[in-house]
């Protein structure tokens, strides 16, 4: 095991920006989630993503929210999805996301979605897609329904991210939470195994490991962290990098990194708790440029 510090970071650095550019050369990220409960969590991901230096970014959700997301960030485009009795993502959604994933370089499936969501119809689609996305990463409600799919992620080797909590990690794996607490480092290897991703396991201290063994600590950015809606901004942040063509290792860890030092940064300013999940993202730029 190694330690996530600058040190890693100077080893791995992320990609210089090339004067000569554009918006789609930069990266074009498409993040599906979100219900009529949990509106606003594809904001906070668009933006955390946008942050993390992404060109652009494309938003689709139930319709119900739809205008009110594109009308609270505008710098999106958004995309009308079917949602089910619950107000969450419908299974008729999964063909419509499919003919949509020919305008990404990276899909973040799951921010914002519940339990209610079906999410084993939408990542079925995803993962049987002719062109599938060059990366994907999973999160929230995909997470839930991902144990029993491993071999078809598996089969998008060295193209995936998986962000779980604890919790998520052990419905993942089948596993006694009390073990994850125990044993977090052996339990995220054996994940990143099974699934042929990248794994970052959150928690009070995060482990990133790599199907082939290697697992990297970052000592966590402070209590503050534990509120609604910064799984959502992490995503982005991973998100953003994906798109512009960061190795999923390096793009996860840079994300856990910046994720954990803009919360270190709110808790100097603000105080170790009560700051929100939607001013973590305006500290990235800052802190990339600092790195």
């Amino acid at each position: 095991m190694k330690p996530l510090d600058r040190a890693w970071l100077a080893a791995n650095p992320l990609p210089p920006c090339e004067t000569a550019t554009d918006k789609n050369a930069r990266g074009r990220v498409l993040i599906a989630g979100g219900s009529e409960r949990v509106p606003g969590a594809l904001r906070l991901t668009a933006e955390a993503a946008l942050r993390a230096g992404a060109g652009k970014v494309q938003l689709a959700t139930v319709e119900r929210a739809a205008l009110a997301l594109g009308l609270a960030m505008p710098e999106a485009a958004v995309f009308e999805l079917p949602a089910n009795g619950a107000g969450e993502l419908g299974a008729a959604a999964g063909g419509q996301l499919v003919g949509l994933l020919g305008r990404c370089d990276t899909l973040i499936l799951g921010p914002g979605t519940g339990k209610e969501a079906d999410a084993g119809a939408l990542l079925d689609a995803v993962l049987a897609a002719k062109e599938p996305p060059p990366t994907l990463l999973l999160d929230a409600a995909t997470l839930g329904v991902a144990a029993d799919r491993h071999q078809a992620i598996k089969t998008h080797v060295g193209r995936t991210v998986l962000t779980p909590h604890p919790g998520e990690m052990a419905g993942l794996m089948h596993e006694d939470p009390d073990r994850i607490a125990r044993s977090p480092v052996d339990v995220v290897k054996a994940a990143a195994r099974r699934f042929g991703a990248v794994v970052a396991l959150k928690g009070a201290d995060t482990h990133v490991a790599t199907p082939e063994g290697m697992v990297l600590r970052y000592p966590g950015g402070g209590p503050g962290l534990a509120t609604g809606g910064s799984g959502d901004v992490l995503a982005g942040i991973i998100g953003g990098l994906l798109a512009r063509g960061v190795d999923p290792l390096v793009a996860a860890s840079w994300g856990v990194w910046l994720h954990g030092e803009a919360g270190r940064r709110l808790a100097d300013r603000i105080g170790p708790i009560g700051f929100l999940s939607r001013e973590l993202p305006g500290e990235i730029p800052r802190l990339m440029a600092e790195a």
